[in-house]
């Protein structure tokens, strides 16, 4: 089974929709730990509604950033990580933790990828009035949002929506897709070549960078 820690700062709905995936037995993980930079984070009261250890690291323990992702590194190697989701985490992830779980960190963005890296990516959509926006599970490298793409969802954007509107459109395929993407990994099936991320079939070996 393998073993996945979640990294919030917030509400945490997609760790929600990660432990009601695995819950419903439609994801095959074991949830090892929360970790947050939050000590107020409601991500903490779901872990401890589903009985799930959270870890609170203070970045301001650290003197830098990196020492900060080393200290998270060593806490999730402690804990056998194999993959790491972030949910909602308000960091920009650095080097260290990088190279200790190359390849195996996920991250969810609420826009179609490419398009609208960064913070405030719906309000981007809106103010580029696009028709259609949407989500993106990728893997983490040291860009902003462009590490390899595994799964999107479209959501189609309405004359009246606005950023609100259109957040919450997009968060109930990221509640979708998420789980999708950590299951697919768990299976295997994820083969990254040249940038390129393919989907193998049930069985296959994957989860190799080439």
């Amino acid at each position: 089974m393998l073993k996945l820690a979640v990294l919030a700062s917030g509400r945490g709905s997609n760790f929600q929709a990660i432990i009601d995936a695995k819950n419903k037995g439609a994801l095959n993980v074991d949830i090892v730990c929360l970790l947050t930079d939050n000590p107020n984070a409601y991500a903490i009261t779901r872990a401890t509604d589903n009985n799930i250890s959270h870890i609170y690291i203070n970045p301001r323990d650290y003197a830098t950033r990196d020492d900060f992702f080393r200290a998270v590194a060593d806490e999730l190697s402690a804990r056998l990580t194999e993959l790491i989701a972030l949910a909602g985490f308000m960091r920009i992830v650095t080097r260290p933790l990088i190279e200790a779980f190359p390849m195996r960190i996920l991250n969810i963005h609420p826009a179609l990828l490419p398009s609208f890296k960064g913070l405030h990516a719906q309000r981007q959509a809106i103010e580029a009035g696009v028709k259609v926006s949407g989500c993106t599970v990728h893997f983490v490298d040291e860009g902003m949002d462009t590490g390899p793409i595994i799964v999107q969802a479209p959501v189609p954007v309405s004359s009246d929506d606005n950023e609100e509107t259109l957040s919450e459109k997009i968060l109930r395929s990221e509640h979708v897709i998420y789980p999708y993407a950590i299951r697919l990994f768990a299976e295997g099936r994820l083969q990254v070549h040249n940038g390129i991320v393919s989907i193998k079939p049930a069985g296959g070996e994957g989860n190799v960078e080439l």
